[in-house]
């Protein structure tokens, strides 16, 4: 039995709690939100998750001294925006060699960091020494909850701390890889959020099969053009952080990002469907420093340029989607 501490009472971080609960752990689940502690604590349901029952034995806290001290793995399940100042706050109650794991999806706009290089940084400030491992891959939390076999990748560019993190969720339904390309698996989990809301603008606006399976496909070519500029290993795009999650992400009805490009392409602005949506959307947030990245890098992401102009620029979803099949002649 490992102690576990999980940062983030969202879909995903009770998802997990639930899942590492059953497989033996001693879980601690905190959220900034004290409210939601509350009712976790008392219902043990999650709103968002109606078919998932919280066991008594999942505990819920709103210390952040009480869910990071003395554990074996901190996982760090927060929307990306709230990544850098809930490690800021939690600096102070973590130890020298704390293996903490990442499970959000995102890259920081102005700093371009991934996930686990924002919680590095913020780490460092304090003087703390850590280990550093995302958790990512095809694995909607409502079918994690119901216990549904998936699978993930623990990535580090430590293997060892990659491998910990395999034993302490590995179990007969959660089968679980180890990468030693930590930036590549984050940076596939970051990019396929836009390519998701892609595809979903395309299905609302009522293109059919044909054109989700190109979106995905094409913006898979963008992932791997940026991945490879960035020094990233090619084999890591087309594995389960890479293709397996992008196509998850692009066709299921769990999908926020798919979600919300459906209702962009049926017509609504980007405030109002993430409104409806209802949960963070985490493609949106994204656009703007993997716009900023491939500026940076020099590589050409038609895809999520043209996403980038629906959702921050106005421009028309159908006169965009034109554009790209007009596009210069070229080779694949």
């Amino acid at each position: 039995m490992k102690k576990i501490g999980v940062l983030g009472a969202g879909t995903w971080g009770t998802a997990l709690a639930v899942m590492c609960t059953k497989a033996g752990h001693d879980v601690t689940v905190w959220s900034a939100i004290g409210e939601e502690v509350d009712v976790l604590a008392e219902t043990r349901k999650q709103k968002n998750l109606p078919g998932m029952i919280i066991s008594m034995e999942t505990k819920f806290t709103k210390s952040l001294e009480e869910v990071c001290r003395d554990k074996d793995a901190l996982l760090f399940v927060v929307p990306s925006v709230y990544v850098r100042s809930t490690a800021a706050q939690a600096a102070e109650f973590i130890e020298d060699g704390q293996l903490i794991v990442d499970a959000a999806k995102g890259i920081e706009k102005g700093t371009l960091y991934t996930m686990t290089q924002v919680i590095g940084d913020e780490m460092r400030k304090a003087g703390k020494q850590v280990r550093l491992c995302a958790l990512t891959g095809p694995t909607h939390a409502e079918e994690v909850a119901l216990g549904l076999p998936t699978l993930i990748v623990s990535a580090s560019d430590d293997i060892k701390a990659a491998e910990e993190i395999q034993d302490i969720f590995m179990n007969p339904v959660f089968r679980v890889y180890t990468n030693t390309d930590m930036l590549g698996a984050e940076l596939c989990g970051a990019v396929k959020n836009i390519i998701a809301l892609a595809a979903g603008i395309s299905g609302g606006l009522g293109y059919g099969d044909n054109a989700r399976a190109a979106l995905i496909t094409r913006g898979m070519a963008e992932i791997k053009r940026l991945g490879m500029a960035m020094g990233c290993e090619e084999a890591t795009f087309d594995g389960l952080a890479g293709m397996g999650d992008l196509i998850v992400t692009a066709t299921s009805t769990h999908s926020r990002n798919n979600r919300c490009g459906t209702l962009i392409g049926q017509g609504l602005s980007a405030e109002e469907a993430i409104k409806q949506v209802g949960m963070v959307v985490e493609g949106i947030n994204a656009i703007p420093a993997v716009m900023e990245l491939a500026e940076k890098y020099h590589v050409e992401m038609p895809i999520s340029e043209a996403v980038k102009g629906i959702v921050f620029d106005g421009k028309d979803a159908r006169t965009s989607v034109n554009a790209l099949m007009t596009r210069d002649r070229k080779g694949e």
